[in-house]
């Protein structure tokens, strides 16, 4: 199994209110991610901060300038926003920003692309002006990976005709590094539309729940799999979840209660992996055993380079 980092917070980042020591924290987190052995690291594709981890003001970087920035901080650490939502930007542009980081980073995309559900957000932004929905966003997210993929393969341009998206002799030059494109991993855990896109177009899945559910979802990825033709092998497994260490079950389990607060103890499992690091350990290993390959994690932000140390030593090194 590979292991990715997401930074979902910048709160604890952004010390006294001094808007420049973010950057100053995240060169320092994200080599050291590199060095302990994560493939790579993420951030959310949000303009406000989610209700689930924070206040709506709280600080929120872009996603596409944030991992730019990190380029020249890094050296092979794989870097993506997870996940771009479509209807933020046309796909074709989108190509295009993707792309770019691509080469500027010497071939090290990893692009996570869905189909975005923030209306508050959306609505906020003036992205649209009224939000469109499920079965149109899944539409539009089809079409998209379509555009993307030619953006990044046609010789010499691109031209693609859809019902919501057109371009006509599109130049992505220069092209990706990675060939024959950057792998695109599409978000979502909807059984009917996202998982049957996933099949049809996407390099990786990115599944949240326990292994339980995660089960389930494969499985359903699987039939997807057959009724188009594709190789169900060919598609990368990844997760995403929380991941909380301490030293006692006792202790973790409260600390579990105070950062998921307001979520049925029942329902904690689905989005959060805590106890010692032996109960850690064997929980991921579950993951493993039923089908994921990749598991990007959320480490507490208020405790990270502890947890990270705790969760590299022990996890990763152990699992590789």
């Amino acid at each position: 199994m590979r292991f990715g980092l997401q930074h979902a917070s910048f709160s604890f980042d952004f010390r006294n209110h001094d808007s420049s020591q973010i950057f100053h924290s995240l060169k320092k987190l994200v080599p050291l991610a590199e060095e302990r052995g994560f493939d790579s690291f993420w951030v959310m594709d949000h303009f406000h901060q989610l209700q689930m981890v924070g206040m709506p003001s709280e600080p929120m970087l872009e996603g596409w300038t944030t991992i730019s920035s990190l380029i020249g901080v890094t050296n092979k650490i794989k870097l993506g926003t997870l996940v771009s939502g479509i209807i933020y930007r046309h796909p074709s542009i989108l190509a295009k920003i993707a792309a770019t980081l691509d080469v500027l980073s010497n071939g090290r995309l990893f692009m996570g692309i869905g189909a975005g559900w923030n209306e508050e957000e959306a609505l906020a932004y003036g992205i649209a002006s009224t939000f469109p929905p499920v079965r149109e966003r899944l539409d539009r997210l089809e079409e998209a990976i379509q555009i993307i993929r030619k953006m990044w393969t046609d010789e010499p341009t691109a031209t693609f005709v859809g019902k919501y998206y057109q371009i006509k002799n599109a130049y992505c030059n220069p092209k990706p590094i990675q060939r024959p494109s950057p792998p695109i991993l599409v978000g979502g855990a909807g059984e009917k539309r996202t998982l049957e896109i996933v099949a049809k177009y996407a390099d990786a899945c990115n599944l949240f729940g326990s292994s339980e559910t995660v089960k389930r979802k494969l499985d359903v990825l699987k039939e997807h799999c057959k009724k188009v033709g594709r190789d169900y092998d060919l598609i990368l497994k990844t997760k995403l979840g929380g991941i909380l260490i301490e030293k006692s079950e006792e202790e973790a389990k409260e600390k579990a209660k105070q950062i998921l607060k307001g979520t049925p103890e029942q329902q904690i499992n689905e989005y959060l992996i805590y106890g010692t690091v032996e109960t850690v350990q064997t929980q991921v290993e579950k993951l493993e055993e039923v089908g994921i390959q990749y598991f990007i994690v959320n480490l507490d932000p208020s405790d990270q380079y502890n947890q990270l140390e705790t969760f590299s030593e022990s996890i990763i090194k152990k699992m590789k």
